[in-house]
């Protein structure tokens, strides 16, 4: 049974105040009653009561005016009001309804049809009061969302954005569909002062999309740091997303890995649209297509890691893009497609506009947003360009410099499968001197290590990268090679030793090669028209001392460092 209402009535005539009162009281409600407009709006403000019964046509203040105020009054509460009226013109009645009534009731009064309308009043009052309820509800709960989310992505945007967005060579567009972006961009410094980038979509929008962009980050900036490759890195990123992703979730990705000094780009594509190495001097456009499944979806064993190389020379532009440019949408329903993004790149006169004409087509082009958007263009620079940054560190590390030596020898099997670069490198970075150098110590390792696989083990003459099309050869014989290697192998020799005031690091790397004449390859990697490396110019650049033995059987380096008073 519903709960008795407060009933205010509002009627000059005592007769019929009276007897509508005595309707509402044995109907089980408590009767309030008024003789004008002005006592019932004082009556109302006093008692606060659940609904209305008002004469039109009272004296001091009639019912319309009391009405207006008690409507105001109620502000979104609802209190019904049902007019008493003996007027029957259809224009008296509408201003009835226009004052603030919500039904009316004709004299002389009907018992029956009174309370069927104070029932029917105070189902819409109850309606109206659950209404309010749950709109508060809904409120409560939002802001409760929302402030769960501007955390959630205070701490997404610090994770996804702690690597080198902002470095001179890279510019990027990133318009999400929703507060999360289901599209991630990160870059990083590897420890040699080349950059990781990596562009990836995630399945979906929002959130959802977003929530596997933490741990691919932090797989991404901490193996980056640490110095791994390319592909070592996808194979984690990949098998830990496979791990932790729902089925049908995975995100399409193209990573790619810059080296100003070797002058090249390694570039791995798994499901995003082709990606394109734009030649400064020639103008020739490279496409970078997709060769891969996306990340998430293979299991370990299945995953393919290959990557192409491609040469690349200060002035050369890389543009990658995620499918919600190729996807926008203008009014009239037409996508922007691939062809349009190809006639920007067409259209184009100067390079180092590409990027800004991108934007303006799709500004212009672009109606509703459908999906994110993410447009990234990635400069290549002379390595002096970008700055060294410092490399990080676990607090382990020693304060005096230490007394030891080790040796490893990596065959066959191993060199296949395993990049030793930063085991190497932790265990040397132990000591706190050396860690200052830390960039120029991976620097001249990575090389040193490259040139005695590529050239010593398997057997693979620099030569080749005289043009683009012998780079490319190149890189099909290395891969050839590797994944048929069975025996050779690479060898380094660490000696730390205490000096007075700081200690010195005397490296050596050989290999199983028939070894190499030193200063014909100094002269050869001096000539600047060549797409060959430049290594050992820039090991002797970077290291303290630099020797090689007359056979050419390995390399020497030599760091030292003082210790801080």
């Amino acid at each position: 049974m519903a709960e008795p209402l407060s009933i205010l009535i509002a009627e000059d005539n005592a007769a019929d105040r009276l007897l509508l009162s005595t309707i509402v009281s044995r109907q089980g409600h408590r009767a309030l009653t008024a003789s004008n407009g002005r006592e019932a709006v004082e009556l109302f403000e006093r008692e606060h009561p659940q609904l209305v019964l008002m004469d039109a046509l009272m004296p001091v203040m009639d019912g319309f005016e009391a009405a207006r105020q008690i409507k105001r009054m109620a502000g979104e509460a609802l209190v019904p009001i049902i007019f008493l009226t003996s007027l029957t013109e259809g224009e008296a009645l509408v201003r009835c309804l226009e004052a603030g009534g919500d039904d009316f009731l004709a004299k002389p009064y009907n018992r029956v049809i009174l309370e069927a309308k104070i029932k029917a009043m105070d189902r819409l009052r109850r309606l109206q009061d659950t209404v309010l309820q749950q709109r508060d509800l809904i409120a409560k709960h939002n802001d409760y969302l929302l402030n769960e989310q501007r955390v959630a992505k205070a701490v997404f945007d610090k994770v996804a954005h702690s690597g080198c967005l902002n470095a001179p060579n890279i510019r990027y567009l990133q318009s999400p569909y929703a507060l999360f972006n289901g599209d991630l961009l990160l870059a990083a410094y590897k420890p040699n002062g080349g950059m990781h980038v990596l562009l990836g979509d995630f399945t979906g929008h929002g959130l959802p999309a977003a929530i596997g962009a933490m741990p691919l980050a932090e797989v991404f900036y901490g193996m980056t740091a640490k110095g791994y490759s390319l592909a070592e890195i996808l194979r984690e990123m990949n098998a830990k997303l496979k791990r932790i992703l729902p089925v049908g979730m995975f995100c399409c990705t193209t990573m790619l890995s810059l080296s100003a000094q070797r002058r090249e780009v390694e570039v791995w594509n798994g499901g995003l649209p082709d990606g394109y190495l734009l030649r400064g001097a020639s103008g020739e456009r490279v496409a970078l297509p997709s060769r891969h499944l996306p990340l998430g979806i293979l299991d370990t064993r299945a995953f393919d890691d290959e990557y192409q190389v491609y040469p690349l020379e200060p002035g050369d532009r890389i543009v990658l893009l995620s499918d919600g440019v190729l996807e926008a949408r203008n009014g009239d329903g037409q996508l922007f497609g691939e062809a349009r993004l190809l006639e920007v790149f067409a259209e184009n006169r100067a390079p180092d506009r590409v990027f800004e004409d991108i934007q303006q087509a799709l500004v212009t082009f672009r109606g509703e947003q459908e999906d994110d958007i993410s447009l990234v263009e990635v400069s290549a620079v002379e390595a002096s360009a970008l700055s060294r940054p410092p490399l990080a560190f676990s607090g382990s590390g020693q304060n005096n410099p230490l007394d030891w030596s080790a040796s490893f020898e990596f065959r066959g099997e191993t060199l296949r499968r395993f990049n030793p670069l930063p085991f190497i490198l932790q265990l040397l970075l132990e000591v706190q001197g050396l860690r200052p150098q830390g960039g120029a110590l991976y620097s001249v390792l990575a090389e040193l290590y490259s040139n005695a696989l590529e050239h010593g083990v398997l057997g693979l003459d620099s030569a080749l990268k005289r043009d683009a099309e012998g780079f490319a050869e190149y890189y099909r014989q290395r891969s050839a090679r590797l994944d048929g290697l069975d025996d050779g192998y690479v060898r380094f020799h660490l000696q730390l030793r205490p000096e007075a005031g700081g200690g010195r690091l005397i490296a050596r790397v050989e290999d199983s090669g028939p070894g190499f004449d030193g200063q014909a390859i100094l002269e050869r990697q001096m000539r600047l028209d060549s797409l060959c490396g430049r290594g050992l110019a820039l090991v002797r650049q970077l290291s303290e001392r630099c020797t090689w033995p007359a056979d050419g059987q390995g390399v020497c380096v030599e760091f030292s460092w003082r210790l801080e008073a």
